[in-house]
């Protein structure tokens, strides 16, 4: 089988070209992914203690964010914007674990308070 039965110089070419559009484009990837990573809070001391009501609206709230930005990348990938799959695919399933940590707590929290409501006084 010789090199022009495959292809022949047009072949590798073409091949060398597609090469060069992979390599331009996970550099776009790159720049379009590299971002500041976030500084890690530090506790203080000197906070108020937080109502159970307000930590769990705080953790709604996140759980709603990570949702909405879930939505949002998959919106940018759909529309053709240069995101990364992996990227889409990713905080989908940190929306998804959100969510269903969420539910899980919900449904203990009903399950405390029927408990409770079916005490005898």
């Amino acid at each position: 089988m010789s090199i022009n039965s495959i292809g022949g110089a047009g072949g590798i070419d073409r091949v060398l070209a597609l090469r060069a559009q992979i390599l331009e484009r996970n550099q776009a990837l790159q720049r379009a992914n590299t971002a500041p990573a976030p500084q890690p809070i530090a506790p203080t001391n000197a906070a108020p203690a937080k109502s159970f009501a307000a930590s769990l609206e705080d953790a709604l709230a996140q759980v709603n964010a990570g949702q909405q930005r879930a939505g949002q990348l998959s919106e940018a990938y759909e529309r053709g914007e240069t995101i990364d799959i992996a990227k889409v695919m990713l905080a989908r399933q940190e929306a998804a674990v959100g969510f269903e940590a969420t539910l899980q707590v919900r449904n203990k929290l009903l399950s405390a308070y029927q408990d409770i409501m079916s005490m005898p006084v």
